[in-house]
């Protein structure tokens, strides 16, 4: 047996408080009766109290809480399995790890945003597989297209600029590794969202754009950034800053947002371009995007449902409940002979 909630079994100890404060309450009755002190009295004033059952009501009252409690908490055993199919696109997300994604433009700073926001679309997307790509100056695959969220969120949020070595941003490169993790035995939408600050510095961006929008594949770009630009900062592993980046004159390098770039990418992508500011939220506009685009069956995955069993216990405690509603609370004695006889003449 497993529970659904746990966590509400910790108010089981509401039950072994209440026996004692019945306990107590029994006893306080017996000393107060005992004070009357003429035991023929006591026993003339509760001949037609139903002690015993009085105390099974408790018992069952009681029993009833356990019972609800433990409903509560859903217990579960057995299990279905069925098979699920799925719905959706197939979505490729291309996050620039390069170093320029450290500026504070956007704060806390540029890769932490956009991490933010992938996970914040991952939230939202329903049926959809995904897959990721890290570029700087070379791209690859992080991992293939999934259902699986929770671990698809871990290496995201793991994703930082010290994974690829080779500097520069090559967003050309991004596409192509993205257009060729696809499956392309199902007929579901092709989508690459790009999150990054447009500096294509290496490799021809719109023309993978052209190609992979020849395939079917659809190009977001999402920029992030400002165009009047930010220094790059250098931290010690406290997380203090020790300096800013510098080109080979010496002179502090500014990263700025390329939206022509990124722009022209999604034309020719035959997408959308997205500018992620301190105030926009990308999720929600891909959100609105994604529903639109043609859904296909993307897969389907066996389930295993374990079976509820809160109904049993519930159940029980409504019958308990009730029965102890039906226990008199006095008892009928039986007539002396001779009371309800005619008098004599």
């Amino acid at each position: 047996m497993t529970f659904a909630n746990p966590q509400y079994l910790l108010l089981l100890i509401a039950v072994p408080i209440a026996i004692g404060v019945v306990y107590w309450a029994v006893q306080n009755r017996r000393q107060m009766l005992e004070r009357i002190g003429n035991p023929r009295l006591v026993n003339m004033l509760t001949a037609n109290v139903n002690s015993r059952g009085r105390i099974i009501g408790r018992i069952l009252t009681i029993s009833a809480l356990g019972l609800a409690i433990v409903a509560l908490a859903r217990p579960q055993w057995g299990e279905n399995v069925q098979t699920v199919e799925r719905e959706g696109v197939q979505i490729i997300i291309a996050l620039d790890v390069s170093r320029s994604m450290l500026a504070e433009d956007i704060k806390p700073n540029r890769l932490v945003r956009a991490k933010l926001e992938i996970v914040d679309l991952m939230q939202r997307l329903q049926g959809d597989e995904v897959g990721l790509v890290l570029f700087s100056g070379a791209a690859f695959l992080q991992f293939p297209l999934t259902f699986d969220y929770l671990s698809a969120r871990n290496f995201i949020e793991a994703a930082d600029t010290e994974m690829i070595s080779i500097q520069g941003t090559d967003i050309g490169e991004a596409i192509e590794i993205a257009s060729r993790s696809f499956n392309e035995e199902l007929f579901s939408q092709k989508v690459v969202i790009i999150f990054t600050d447009g500096e294509n510095l290496d490799g021809d961006a719109v023309e993978a754009a052209r190609e992979a929008a020849a395939d079917g594949v659809l190009i977001y770009p999402v920029g992030i950034g400002t165009p009047e630009g930010e220094p790059i900062p250098i931290r010690t592993s406290f997380g203090s800053v020790r300096g800013y980046v510098q080109d080979r004159d010496g002179n502090m390098v500014f990263s700025r947002l390329d939206e022509d770039t990124l722009i022209s990418v999604a034309e020719a992508g035959g997408g959308k371009f997205i500018r992620l500011s301190g105030s926009t939220n990308a999720a929600s506009e891909f959100t609105a995007e994604l529903d639109a685009l043609e859904k296909a069956a993307v897969g389907s995955e066996v389930e295993t449902i374990r079976i509820e069993r809160f109904q049993i216990f519930a159940f029980a405690s409504v019958l308990l409940l009730i029965a102890g509603e039906l226990i008199p609370d006095r008892r009928r004695l039986p007539r002396r002979t001779g009371e309800s006889g005619e008098s004599r003449t």
